[in-house]
């Protein structure tokens, strides 16, 4: 078996090289550079734009603003997809806004010209800060797509609250934060007649195409996107944001390619983040600890309502995390005058888990009960909220096995009850879960006489190791060496498959992999069967088999190369779709884990020092070891920037994000990060999808902050409710 073995990353030597090719480096003939005027205004109305010294400088080939951009198709456009400001109006939503775009034929030509545009505002009332709008605080209209409803209830939770032995009644804040891939947002965009190729850092090159082809009034065949590396997007770049449309449009007003590469800067303003939350928890239990009652009501930032609407779905977990027969969520956004949030890694289940598993902690404190034994004392069998069994479940597992390997048992309950010299020791832990997440996905396999089976399909590589693992599935599934099998991705030519997001790439095109596969041995053994050469007239594909190549039968074998020498043919090829059934509808899909971290707080200054982590968890089948260990690092590094450093600073009076680049923007370094320690219960949930898989891009983030803001408490006693934690909270 090649699945599940270590294999080394097969982009990773031209990713080391740099012949990896990323959307800025495709080189054109003729090519031109765009760059972004924005506005300095949160919110109003543009008056009139001065030109004219920009328009003097060399090499400008066109400055093109809402008085003369082209006309797009903004209202076909679905509710999904990001089509606004497109400069299709003067209208001021945020400050920051795209309000024009400068072509030159160089790039220090077009920022030379686009810093002499001029442009004259009538200022409106801005709302900046979610605090101030909370009594605008509106029901979403679009939650999770429609899906479901915002809100829901069982029993009564608030009588039961009321009559609760025990009680914690709190509130939890997560700041904005930003997602800073270290390949900005990139596009190169070029016209032949109706037919538009673009060169895009997306996570979804067929959402690309579809929301190109509806803005600009072409077929969607007539669009291509090409995406065959991209440089990290944590969910920012799953949607099509403005600059690449803008891309598109500088392209066909100036009649030759268009580059548009975002600037650090600019990637706080273009293209989405995660919004500040207030979350509301409320939590009663009796005198052993089993919940009799659970509120959790969100609040997330949105942008005024003309952008779109997006909700930070942060109290899902709640509902089906654990047993409780009184449970109530809700939902609500806020708008203010800044840009559209998005997806950002693990979105909801980041945030909301923070709060839920915070406020676990504060009921085991409060029962003085260890809180690993709360969380089994209120362990769901099924799940509570749709009522339904779990497809798998091993978190009783991730418990166990992650309690001992950070050994847990030298915890002593008590805060600052553990010492090494002047630091105060904190052992946390919190509970990780996300949904196994399956969309319908194609692929196609063709096998030539060179032996080498050569497989295809429109997603895309994050950085997560996509190329890999689906030639590690494609290879078992024909019996082929590895070295035998290419798997070519991020190009919209190939058959299609869903964004990069939601941990939904591997549970949707492995199974879509193997389909293809194994539609081409059937291809083969029906041409095996048909060749008068073999003498299996009338043998059925159970006395065949397919192996390095050939086709055995009872008798006798036949090589691919015989094969379609006999029919005069190159290749045989095949192609399949995999999509989701029913197994939604009887199975509550989830994946699990269990989050532990070790602080140490000076005594005198209250620096906090992460010195351990460990986490376990259900990720169903492991397709590559050693790719799945750098998602789960991955994952828990970032969880440790939600709890210590990141958060984006927005002045109150002007709407201007004032750290808007990774010098101020905090993200941990190498010497923040200790050694993390990770552990994959064995698990294969065919009932997921046919390849037995979980997503994991997103699962390691969860829970990562909690654990992280327990530890905290327990080293210094110190309850803080409100990421990220500095020292100054622990000092207070």
């Amino acid at each position: 078996m090649i699945v599940g073995q270590p294999v080394d990353r097969r982009d990773g030597r031209m990713k080391v090289t740099g012949r990896a090719r990323y959307a800025a480096e495709f080189p054109l003939q003729g090519l031109a550079h765009a760059v972004l005027v924005q506005s300095t205004i949160a919110a109003g109305t543009i008056l009139s734009f001065d030109t004219a010294d920009a328009k003097g400088q060399p090499g400008v080939l066109a400055i093109i603003t809402p008085d003369d951009a082209p006309r797009l198709q903004t209202k076909k456009a679905s509710q999904q997809m990001v089509t606004a400001p497109l400069l299709q109006d003067k209208d001021i939503i945020y400050n920051g806004q795209h309000v024009a775009v400068v072509v030159a034929d160089t790039l220090d030509r077009a920022l030379e010209a686009a810093a002499r545009v001029r442009v004259q505002y009538r200022q409106g009332e801005a709302v900046t800060i979610m605090d101030q709008a909370l009594g605008q605080a509106a029901v979403p209209k679009h939650f999770r797509n429609g899906a479901r409803p915002p809100d829901s209830q069982r029993g009564d939770p608030d009588a039961a609250f009321a009559t609760a032995p025990v009680k914690i009644d709190v509130t939890y804040t997560t700041p904005v934060e930003h997602h800073n891939p270290m390949e900005p947002h990139a596009t190169i965009a070029m016209w032949q007649g109706d037919r538009l190729t673009v060169w895009t850092a997306t996570q979804g090159i067929s959402g690309a195409q579809t929301t190109l082809a509806t803005l600009f009034g072409v077929e969607p065949q007539n669009v291509r996107v090409v995406s065959p590396y991209v440089g990290g997007g944590f969910g920012c770049k799953g949607n099509t944001w403005p600059p690449a449309t803008l891309a598109a449009m500088a392209a066909r007003v100036v009649g030759r390619p268009v580059k548009l590469v975002l600037t650090r800067a600019q990637m706080y303003t273009s293209n989405g983040y995660r919004p500040r939350t207030i979350q509301k928890l409320k939590l009663g239990a009796d005198q052993t600890g089993k919940l009799l009652a659970m509120r959790h009501d969100g609040f997330s930032q949105m942008s005024q309502p003309v952008l779109g609407e997006f909700v930070e779905p942060v109290a899902l977990a709640t509902e089906m995390l654990y047993a409780c027969p009184n449970v109530a969520v809700s939902h609500r956004i806020v708008p203010v005058n800044q840009g559209l949030p998005t997806y950002m890694r693990a979105p909801g289940e980041a945030s909301g888990v923070f709060a839920l598993e915070s406020a676990m902690d504060e009921l085991a404190i409060a029962l003085k009960m260890d809180p690993i034994a709360l969380r089994l004392a209120n362990y769901a069998e099924i799940d509570p909220h749709e009522n339904k069994p779990f497809s798998s479940k091993k978190l009783r597992e991730c418990y166990a096995q992650g309690a001992a390997k950070f050994e847990w048992s030298r915890r002593t309950p008590g805060p600052r009850s553990m010492r090494d010299g002047r630091w105060l020791v904190g052992l946390g832990m919190a509970t990780a879960t996300y949904p196994n997440n399956r969309r319908a996905a194609s692929a196609r396999v063709r096998l030539g006489t060179d032996g080498v089976a050569i497989v295809q399909s429109g997603t895309q590589d994050i950085g997560t190791g996509t190329y890999t693992v689906m030639a590690q599935v494609a290879a078992d599934e024909l019996h082929l060496p590895l070295s035998h099998v290419r798997f070519e991705l991020g190009d919209t030519r190939y058959p299609k498959a869903p964004v990069s997001g939601g941990s939904s790439t591997v549970p949707s095109v492995s199974p879509a992999v193997q389909a293809a596969c194994a539609a081409l041995r059937a291809r083969l053994f029906d041409m095996a069967i048909a060749d008068p050469r073999t003498g299996w007239s009338g043998a059925s594909h159970s006395d065949l088999r397919f192996e390095n190549g050939v086709v055995i039968g009872p008798d006798r074998r036949i090589t691919v190369p015989q094969l379609l020498a006999h029919q005069n043919l190159a290749f045989v090829e095949a192609e399949a779709e995999s999509k989701p059934g029913d197994e939604k509808n009887e199975h509550s899909l989830h994946a699990f884990g269990a989050q532990f971290a070790e602080v140490r707080v000076d005594l005198e200054t209250g620096e906090i020092r992460l010195t351990r982590c460990v986490g376990a968890f259900d990720a169903g089948r492991v397709l590559n070891a050693k790719t799945a260990r750098s998602q789960l690092i991955g994952g828990i590094t970032y969880g440790i920037g939600m709890a210590l450093f990141e958060k984006t600073e927005v002045d109150a009076e002007t709407g201007r994000i004032v750290n808007a680049n990774i010098a101020e923007y905090l993200v941990p370094v190498n010497a923040d990060i200790p050694p993390i320690e990770t552990i994959l219960v064995a698990n294969d949930d065919r009932i997921g999808n046919p390849v037995g898989v979980k997503g994991m891009g997103e699962l390691p983030m969860v829970g990562a902050a909690a654990a992280v803001a327990n530890a905290v408490w327990h080293a210094t006693g110190v309850r803080v409710r409100d990421l990220p934690i500095r020292i100054e909270d622990v000092l207070a």
